[in-house]
């Protein structure tokens, strides 16, 4: 489960962040989760409220926005999307020459902070 190392490495930016930004308190925490990053949400968030009690960022309310499938077809010469991270064929033409373009990657989008 690669869910808790990279809920680690996202509180040590947020710690970073709120001490720069005079923060008491960290409420919310908004993460992009590419389409192709294996991440598994539930897992994300259950890791998320592990390593963050005792911290600045305990009991942040967590915002995961998912990243749709976007790949490159080049016998359509098109955008496709797929319903899966699993299937890497053409849906419109079932070719199987698709190139990524989705992101494979977890970002910090934003923070919240309270002072109090």
């Amino acid at each position: 489960m690669h869910e808790i190392t990279l809920c680690q490495r996202a509180l040590e930016i947020i710690e970073q962040q709120a001490a720069q930004n005079g923060a008491r308190r960290v409420t919310g925490v908004w993460l992009k989760i590419g389409a192709f990053s294996c991440v598994e949400p539930a897992a994300l968030t259950f890791c998320f409220e592990l390593v963050c009690r005792g911290t600045v960022a305990e009991g942040a309310a967590l915002h995961i926005e998912e990243e749709r499938a976007e790949c490159w077809c080049p016998a359509c010469r098109e955008y496709v999307h797929l319903l899966s991270q699993h299937v890497r064929r053409c849906p419109q033409c079932g070719s199987g020459e698709l190139r990524i373009v989705a992101d494979d990657g977890m970002q910090i989008r934003r923070i919240e902070i309270s002072e109090e």
